[in-house]
């Protein structure tokens, strides 16, 4: 998924109120930029690290700038790392319809946003020659240990119950799968259970009703992020 335009450069100053941060321009300027993740983006806010916005093209948004990547020093070394958790459906999508989501490789339908379980939306619902498959898309941007990527970085309760809810597609006969998209290079996922036990149970009983999982590394520059190789869920 290339970025619409050319990304532009700049300092970290602070991340406050969750969806927003302040960042130094080369020109020395200060812009707010909208920061699309509400997690707690553990190893990711250093003040002074390198940060690459996107310019809106929408004359009406109040925010003319959202924040894209970060340059992080993760364990083994400084990376560009993706933060935008609005991303990684697109980038689901990208690679389903180019034939090269493998979990999904016999699927010939997909729809976005359907409803399904308690007021809920499944993000995509692809379909083969067995029936609906309800796909569940979850953004991985956390690492604590050298390759390691982790899931949640805070306590996740919606994502709990997603996890509960595509296990009770699974008891009534149906299929489902979620997918983590790591906007970073990894080696291995897993699920951060000391940061969030809820989820930790909520993701083994989705397991144990037959949802399976799956985690895809991404290939992160200033030009794209496109989802690239699988890698094991371990623990």
């Amino acid at each position: 998924m290339r970025f619409p335009g050319p990304l532009t450069e700049g300092r970290l100053v602070r991340r406050y109120k969750r969806f927003l941060a302040d960042v130094e321009l080369p020109d020395g300027s200060l812009v707010t930029a909208h920061c699309a993740n509400p997690g707690a983006m553990l190893g990711l806010v250093a003040p002074g690290r390198p940060v690459l916005l996107s310019a809106s093209t929408n004359p009406a948004r109040k925010l003319a700038w959202s924040w894209e990547l970060v340059e992080a020093d993760l364990p083994g070394g400084p990376q560009w790392v993706g933060i935008n958790t609005a991303r990684p459906n697109a980038l689901v999508a990208e690679a389903f319809h180019a034939g090269r989501l493998t979990p999904l490789a016999g699927a010939t339908s997909w729809r976005a946003e359907v409803a399904y379980g308690k007021a809920s939306r499944v993000d995509f619902l692809a379909g083969d020659a067995d029936g609906p498959i309800h796909v569940e898309v979850k953004n991985c941007h956390l690492m604590r240990r050298p390759g390691l990527a982790e899931f949640p970085d805070c306590v996740a309760a919606r994502s709990a119950r997603h996890m509960d809810e595509l296990a009770d597609v699974v008891r009534l006969g149906g299929r489902a799968m979620v997918i983590w998209v790591v906007q970073m290079r990894a080696e291995r996922f897993t699920v951060a259970g000391d940061l969030d036990p809820g989820f930790a149970a909520a993701f083994r009983r989705a397991r144990e009703a037959g949802v399976t999982a799956h985690a895809f590394t991404c290939r992160v520059d200033a030009g794209e992020v496109t989802i690239g190789s699988e890698i094991p869920i371990v623990g």
